[in-house]
């Protein structure tokens, strides 16, 4: 059996912010509701001809270390998102960019995710990694998340205790098995000791480098305990390993230039960590999922 509706050989180098070049053997896009409900024969004919299969989304999280996937990768292209300003609840399918959510909202005066604005990430890969930005999480605000459930193939609705939030954290990076298809807010509630001065839209703009970077590249060790401090204490700030090098403005953001491989950004990457693991005793968690066959 061959499903008719899935692409074959598809360039998927712009999905990742690095832009490395990469292909897929086999590649489909969710748009609706529609679309979701082929997913369970997508997954018998992966399973069939024992092929693995990818979930993507807004590529600012992805490092595709391969030429070509041999697989089926399935692209998150859920968008549409609303806000009630009486009941301040906002809804939002799961590939929508938090970023964008929050500087609407800030322009017509809900400041309460401000912290968000120009963080690269889809709503579903805050909610993955329980998103942290100057002492605001994900999590604060959490109601409900409907998700498909990619063993039972059910449709089911976890709450914030169902969702089990830690630092950097939850359900759905531990167990991976669901596929989250619309988030829900609640915007009403402001939780003070989350919500400092900093400017972090003057941070994003000044101290944060622009160019092929998945922003910032490991986890910090906790909320208090700087990646980017560790590299630079490490005198990695400037290294340079073919084109790919870790920013001179921030050295948490390993960045990419001209025809960078995949394979410069992985021996970099293990540098790295080999010596802040020696030197520090630390060991250094990629927040940016590398893909391998």
């Amino acid at each position: 059996m061959i499903l008719n509706y899935l692409q074959k050989d598809k360039d998927i180098t712009e999905f990742s912010n690095f832009k490395t070049k990469a292909k897929s053997k086999y590649y489909f896009e969710i748009h609706n509701r529609q679309d979701i409900e082929k997913l369970s024969e997508i997954y018998n004919y992966g399973k069939s001809n024992n092929m693995k299969i990818l979930f993507i989304w807004w590529g600012t999280n992805l490092l595709f270390a391969f030429d070509i996937f041999d697989g089926i990768i399935i692209k998150n292209c859920l968008e549409w998102w609303s806000y009630n300003n009486e009941t301040k609840i906002l809804e939002s399918y799961s590939n929508e960019k938090i970023s964008d959510i929050s500087e609407s909202l800030y322009n017509d005066g809900q400041t309460l995710w401000k912290r968000f604005i120009w963080l690269p990430w889809s709503i579903w890969w805050a909610v993955y990694w329980n998103a942290w930005c100057f002492w605001l999480e994900t999590e604060n605000n959490f109601l409900e998340a409907e998700v498909l459930n990619l063993e039972t193939w059910k449709i089911e609705f976890l709450n914030k205790e169902d969702s089990k939030f830690e630092y950097r954290n939850s359900i759905y990076k531990k167990e991976n098995k669901y596929f989250i298809i619309k988030i829900k807010f609640d915007l009403s509630k402001k939780i003070e000791k989350y919500h400092s001065d900093v400017d972090n839209i003057d941070f994003r703009e000044n101290k944060q480098p622009k160019g092929n970077s998945c922003w910032s590249f490991f986890k910090n060790p906790s909320k208090d305990f700087s990646a980017g401090k560790l590299i630079e204490d490490s005198w990695f700030k400037w290294k340079k390993v073919w084109w790919a090098y870790f920013s001179e403005k921030h050295a948490n953001f390993l960045m990419t230039e001209n025809n960078a491989s995949y394979k410069d950004l992985l021996t970099l990457i293990k540098e790295v960590k080999e010596n802040v693991k020696n030197k520090y005793d630390v060991e250094l968690i990629n927040e940016v999922r590398i893909i391998t066959n």
